[in-house]
């Protein structure tokens, strides 16, 4: 015999019977302390719309009741992209309700249960499309007070971010699931002055979207407890733990943001949606479009890997072993040198001359794997974590055995200890298994950590690359114009357009002026420092502790807000100092400009890198004073 249909819900049917003819009901979406949500169709319109119906407990308090309509009215007003739109705010008979669109998608809070945090750039986007809906409801007196991943909904064909409930979620008694009173806001998500039943304003909201991106990036909250009470007290005593730790691996920019949101005192956070939304806009910033070619080139030192390395060397080891005993040892180890010097390097200075037939340098290159060490960074983080895994740590473990094994091997037949090939069999099976699990290993180590990316970047600034390349580029012809510099830094251009003009002067002229390319190289790096350690002051200067504002220590609030104000003299002097560094930089270019063009004089260059020195000098100190500055504010 068929089991029977379960009974249909009495709610269901009485209120589908009191708007019959306007909406058609057809399940159930959700049900929570707020009411219950349904899948509708309107009928004069025919369209799907989510219908949020008051419980008929709440309803039949006439106070609350009113309000529900009045703010529900005023939320109905809001026309905002990121907004959730609400069509109709109605009552018939006993029950109070509206009806806003339905969203083909999931909310934020299913899609992290679902498949773990955000990748930090969606995170920032999401984050940042809130914040414009909250900015644009602010400003029109809106406060939702009940901001939270059940009410961020995630429209599946677009991706947009939309917010519900404006106005309306912390209408409720009881929510939150305390006992009496009434609660404005879910623990959970609450500011410190919404647990302690003070007045809040659209701080409150930004606070309770700070918790947001919190879980959204770790995929835990700050803040947890059995019991609301207690997630109501560490919301107003407790400091979260570190975001930077919880996701490693996350933008320090998109870090801060959400931190800076976290402050107990409101005057410490952003006080606007607008600056929120810009500072999350700042973690998207999109890095410089590297050309094709220096794409081309860094991924294919990227395919040539540790293990690429290794099996390389493994069978040129035997090629090289069957060579010996074909012939004798001194062939064999020939082969070998020669195989592993002669061949890389040769196959180094190709692709150097290959990329330098498009006009480019080492800098350049420099720069290429760079770009693509920050933009592989977070993926990696996400998809693979930042730790070994089990299996890893095991790979690990037999390759060490393996390789321990074959060199135990190995020196007891060289001592004697054992006949001459009595134990070839365990050394070559036990070097094969070490061998073979080490290329394994690598490559799980390289799925976290870009290893060949760093060496090549590495490698290509050094003095080695740099000569390789300069070799490798001497005999090319010259071009009437290189590539479009738009993917180098100011001071990268400047310094390359120093370095082709340098290499074109004469050569007694070049020796007069040896010391110029170290100078360009320091100038070069010098601005570099300034930049990151101007984007470092910038976010330190955001942050809710640089804010000197610590309730209960007076003393301590005063070093604080001199240390800040001494921050700040140093990001100005910063700026000064990059400016000096590009200058000088500049300076240098139009003088070997006036050198080739026959009105500039040695010794005018001269004096110049001497003052170009006295630039780099100065930030070298500035930089040291910096990290001292940096260590006090952090005590």
């Amino acid at each position: 015999m068929a089991a029977s249909a379960p009974p249909p819900d009495p709610l269901f049917l009485s209120f589908q019977a009191a708007v019959a003819g306007r909406y058609s009901l057809e399940r159930e979406l959700g049900r929570g302390g707020m009411g219950v949500v349904y899948l509708a169709r309107e009928v004069r319109l025919d369209r799907p719309v989510a219908v949020k119906l008051l419980p008929p407990a709440q309803a039949r308090d006439a106070a609350l009741r009113e309000r529900f309509l009045r703010e529900a009215r005023t939320a109905a007003k809001l026309s905002h992209p990121h907004i959730v739109p609400i069509f109709a705010v109605d009552e018939v008979g006993e029950f109070v309700f509206f009806a806003m669109a339905y969203v083909e998608g999931e909310t934020l809070t299913d899609r992290v249960r679902a498949r773990g945090p955000l990748p930090p750039a969606e995170t920032a986007r999401v984050l940042r499309e809130v914040a414009w809906a909250l900015a644009y409801a602010h400003a029109q007196g809106v406060i939702h007070r009940d901001v939270k991943p059940d009410n961020i909904m995630l429209e599946a064909a677009t991706g947009r971010t939309l917010v519900a409930d404006f106005g309306i979620a912390g209408l409720v008694t009881g929510a939150a699931g305390l006992d009496g009173g009434e609660i404005i806001g879910t623990p959970e998500f609450m500011s410190p002055e919404q647990a302690l039943g003070e007045r809040v304003d659209g701080r409150s909201d930004l606070y309770a979207l700070g918790i947001v991106g919190y879980f959204a990036l770790a995929g835990r909250l700050p803040f947890q407890a059995e019991k609301a009470t207690e997630v109501l007290a560490r919301q107003v005593t407790d400091r979260p733990a570190s975001l930077a730790a919880a996701a490693d691996g996350a933008p320090r920019k998109l870090v801060h943001a959400i931190e800076r949101c976290l402050a107990k005192d409101p005057a410490d956070r952003p006080q606007k949606g607008e600056d929120l939304a810009e500072q999350f806009g700042l973690a998207l910033e999109r890095r410089a479009e590297v050309p094709v070619a220096l794409r081309v080139f860094v991924r294919r030192h990227q395919q040539l890997g540790g293990g690429f390395a290794i099996l390389y060397l493994w069978v040129l080891g035997l090629a090289s072993g069957l060579i010996g005993t074909a012939t004798n040892a001194f062939y064999g180890w020939t082969a070998f040198v020669l195989g592993s010097t002669v061949a890389p390097v040769g196959m180094l200075f190709y692709e150097a001359r290959r990329i330098a037939k498009g006009g480019f340098g080492p800098d350049d290159v420099a720069l290429g794997f760079h770009e693509e060490l920050e933009r592989g960074r977070e993926e990696r983080a996400f998809e693979y974590g930042t730790r070994p895994s089990r299996y890893e740590w095991a790979v690990r473990l037999i390759s060490a055995g393996g390789l321990g094994t074959a060199a135990l091997c190995a020196i007891l037949e060289a001592t004697g200890t054992f006949p001459p090939y009595a134990l070839s069999g365990l050394l070559g099976w036990s070097a094969t298994i070490g061998i073979g699990t080490g290329v394994l290993a690598l490559a799980r180590l390289q799925r976290r950590r870009d290893i060949t990316g760093a060496f090549w970047h590495w490698f290509w600034k050094s003095r080695v690359g740099r000569w390789l390349f300069r070799e490798a580029a001497r005999y090319l012809p010259k071009r009437a114009l290189g590539p479009a510099p738009t993917h180098r830094p100011t001071e990268l251009a400047l310094g390359m357009a120093a370095d082709r003009l340098f290499e074109e002067l004469p050569r007694e002229t070049r020796r007069q002026l040896r010391e110029l390319p170290d100078v360009v190289r320091r100038l070069e790096g010098d601005a570099q420092k300034m930049r990151r350690r101007l984007e470092l002051l910038q976010d330190a200067l955001g942050e809710p502790g640089a804010r000197g504002r610590e309730p209960g220590d007076r003393v301590l609030a005063e070093r604080r807000d001199r240390l800040v104000e001494e921050l700040r003299g140093e990001r100005d002097l910063v700026q000064k100092r990059l400016a000096d560094a590009v200058a000088a930089l500049e300076t240098i270019r139009l003088n070997l400009l006036r050198l080739h063009a026959g009105t500039g004089s040695v010794q005018r260059v001269t004096t110049d890198l001497g003052l170009a020195r006295e630039v780099a000098e100065e930030v070298d100190r500035l930089l040291a004073a910096g990290k001292e500055l940096e260590e006090e504010l952090g005590a």
